[in-house]
């Protein structure tokens, strides 16, 4: 019996060194794999058929799918080493039926709420940490928004990355593919060179642009608990998280009929089948519109 546990710190490695991925794709793998080698020591056509119903049967479909290209990952790693002579997915029926979830946005309103209200930190802080505070955070929100980064993209931005005299920002988005978005808006580069200004000795120690107030890169969760604080002070009454300004980006260029293909190089999606799922939040939101809007509806007639 081929024993397949034997390589899989190898395609680990391969991952890391050869492929660039990141260390939460790695641990994901791993982990992916680990649970696999539970469930079977076999990488048969059986195996993996038992293992796929396993998988439906748990996991939400976007679980299980993950689940799955790591396995199809592991075992194309495994073909190109000669390790092993045949692929058990040929001939395998795996589709696992994902519901269409659409994106999660905030409306324009809310948007402008939650950035003004930040500007307004920055007018009544009382004391220098304060003001330093409130500048990072408007800086924060004006790229999330002017962007459409990941939160994780806008907290692992390396300095060097951002070109306040070109006005355009680098990002390394998953695959350690890379980005450059310009910014094209005068309030945003005026934060974000505020930012740079108030952070000038913190920003090349640390060599991350958002640093916090020890130095250190800004966390993912240090600005998800800042958006909720800001959401609570100002009023606004919905769970906003940092993607959904994400999706909130994709969503209004579409509604301001910019080319999706301009959206998915700026959202860094290697599939525009990726970018579509955005198509049916416009679509969703063409529909409210002749519901609501439509003179029809103002015809007494019939």
């Amino acid at each position: 019996m081929f024993e397949y546990k034997l390589h899989i710190d190898e395609f680990l490695n391969y991952c890391r060194y050869h492929k660039k991925l990141s260390d939460k794709t790695i641990r994901a793998y791993k982990i992916d794999l680990s649970q696999y080698g539970v469930f079977s020591n076999e990488l048969s056509k059986q195996a993996l058929w038992d293992y796929i119903e396993y998988l439906n049967k748990k996991y939400k479909p976007k679980t299980a799918k993950r689940k799955l290209a790591t396995l199809k990952a592991f075992i194309h790693f495994l073909l190109l080493q000669d390790l092993i002579d045949f692929n058990p997915f040929d001939k395998l029926e795996t589709t696992i039926k994902e519901p269409l979830l659409l994106p999660k946005t905030i409306p324009l309103g809310v948007i402008a709420k939650l950035i003004s209200f930040s500007y307004q930190q920055i007018v009544f802080a009382k004391s220098d940490y304060q003001i330093r505070s409130a500048v990072r955070n408007t800086a924060i929100l004006e790229l999330l928004f002017a962007t459409g980064a990941r939160v994780a993209e806008i907290c692992t931005l390396r300095s060097d990355n951002v070109d306040l005299l070109g006005n355009s920002v680098k990002f390394y988005g998953k695959g350690s593919k890379e980005r450059i978005i310009p910014i094209e808006n005068f309030a945003v580069l005026s934060i974000l060179r505020k930012y740079h200004s108030l952070f000038e000795k913190e920003i090349p120690d640390s060599g991350y642009f958002f640093v916090n107030k020890l130095g250190r890169r800004m966390t993912e969760q240090s600005v998800r608990n800042m958006i909720n604080f800001y959401c609570k002070q100002c009023g606004v009454d919905m769970h906003i998280t940092p993607h959904m300004f994400r999706h909130s980006f994709a969503t209004l260029l579409l509604e301001e009929d910019v080319d999706i293909r301009y959206i998915q190089r700026m959202l860094g999606h290697s599939s525009i089948t990726t970018t579509q799922i955005y198509t049916h939040v416009t679509s969703a939101k063409q529909k409210e519109i002749l519901k609501t809007k439509h003179p029809r509806n103002k015809l007494n007639i019939g």
